[in-house]
């Protein structure tokens, strides 16, 4: 009988902290690195409860917690990624050979600070492994992040490895741009080897606006970009967000709620005044498309590999690919340095499937024991082999 390749199943929550998106993957025998290793097989998305979402959200960079809570929301959050693995494989008639969990995030500082007379970085990413593994009846590759910390990076961006490996072109330089709660890009110069991949965070993608819509609008998010398609922007508050300290550091540098959560979203309702509420989340849309056109600017005018990469297109995924208005605000920026958009789904991935086939990928590699952070996007100071392995 033929051996038609493992299956692994990717499962990703990004720091909307909205739900799960899942990925049935299945990787080529000689486990060989290349866009043509693996195939999609089926994606799918299950949103969290209310209450989950409600809790998620809560203890996100919380200054205080209780930990019972936490050690349950761990053990819930592992149940429910075990119930979306089983239910896509229903779905799809499909059984996995192998599970890659990103969990959830709930507290990201890749930069090491003063704690308790150390300078220490950390990281947090929820959903037990073991639940899933014992509820899967297959192992489960997850926190992924805390090896490529120990060599000396910043646990991110990971997916970086995906871009490499699907969008690198000889003669174009491509521009890989996720917009999911958190924007971040990955720069490949045309011709590029691994090493010369440019990656990081580059600023807010949906995390304040979908913060901004739930305070003035009580609604989780702004479905099609319409109430930011009816305002207008005000100059003086996009200007006095896009001072923040966080888009003057050089990369590599990594963001999450902890730069962009709810004290950001408090203090830029409060430089936006009274003005109406359609112009305030016209200008939160308008923060994510400015910082994000100004991130590949300075790539661009670098005096570096990059800057010589002819960079022509950006590929677009993530949540915000469902936003036409953040959409074409980034169109409208980065035609003035010809950069063109195109979305993933164009290559055959499609966008909201994206970080989930990634942490498949990823997952796959940790099995067979390949490193596959990439140093020049985290700062790590080594290839490292990513992730914990439970089993059944």
């Amino acid at each position: 009988m033929k051996n038609k390749g493992m299956i692994v199943a990717g499962v990703m929550s990004g720091t909307s902290a909205d739900g799960i998106n899942l990925a049935l993957v299945r990787f080529a025998n000689n486990g060989k690195h290349g866009r043509r290793a693996f195939e999609l097989l089926g994606h799918a998305e299950y949103p969290y409860p209310i209450k989950v979402r409600e809790a998620v959200l809560a203890a996100m960079n919380a200054s205080a917690a209780s930990v019972a809570d936490l050690a349950r929301l761990n053990f819930l959050l592992g149940q429910l990624y075990s119930q979306a693995v089983t239910a896509t494989e229903r779905r799809f008639r499909i059984k996995s050979d192998l599970v890659g969990c990103h969990g959830q995030t709930l507290y990201h500082q890749g930069e090491p600070a003063a704690f308790l007379g150390r300078r220490v970085s950390a990281t947090w990413q929820t959903g037990e492994g073991a639940i899933i593994a014992a509820q899967t009846g297959v192992p489960v590759v997850c926190d992924f992040r805390p090896a490529d910390m120990a060599a000396g990076g910043k646990g991110a961006p990971l997916v970086p490895f995906l871009d490499y490996m699907l969008f690198r072109h000889r003669k174009i330089g491509r521009i890989v741009q996720n917009i999911g709660g958190i924007a971040n890009l990955t720069a490949i110069p045309a011709g590029a080897a691994a090493g010369e991949a440019i990656a990081f965070d580059t600023g807010p993608g949906n995390m304040v606006v979908d913060a901004l819509t739930q305070k003035l609008f009580h609604k989780t998010f702004d479905g099609g970009g319409k109430i930011a398609a009816s305002g207008t922007i005000i100059d003086e508050a996009l200007a006095a967000a896009l001072r923040h300290e966080f888009f003057r550091e050089k990369p590599p540098k990594t963001a999450g709620r902890e730069e962009f959560g709810r004290e950001f979203a408090h203090s830029f309702l409060r430089s936006c005044g009274r003005r109406p509420k359609a112009d305030i989340i016209a200008t939160a849309t308008a923060l994510t498309a400015r910082s994000i056109a100004e991130a590949v600017r300075r790539i661009a005018s670098k005096k570096s590999t990059a800057s010589r990469s002819n960079f022509r297109e950006m590929v677009l995924s993530g949540g915000g690919t469902k936003n036409p208005t953040l959409v074409n605000m980034l169109r409208a920026e980065l035609e003035t340095i010809g950069v063109c958009i195109r979305l993933s789904d164009e290559f055959g991935l499609p966008s909201a499937a994206k970080e989930a086939v990634a942490f498949a990928l990823l997952a796959h590699e940790t099995w067979r024991r390949r490193p596959s952070n990439v140093p020049s996007a985290t700062g790590a100071k080594r290839a490292a082999v990513l992730g914990k392995i439970c089993y059944p």
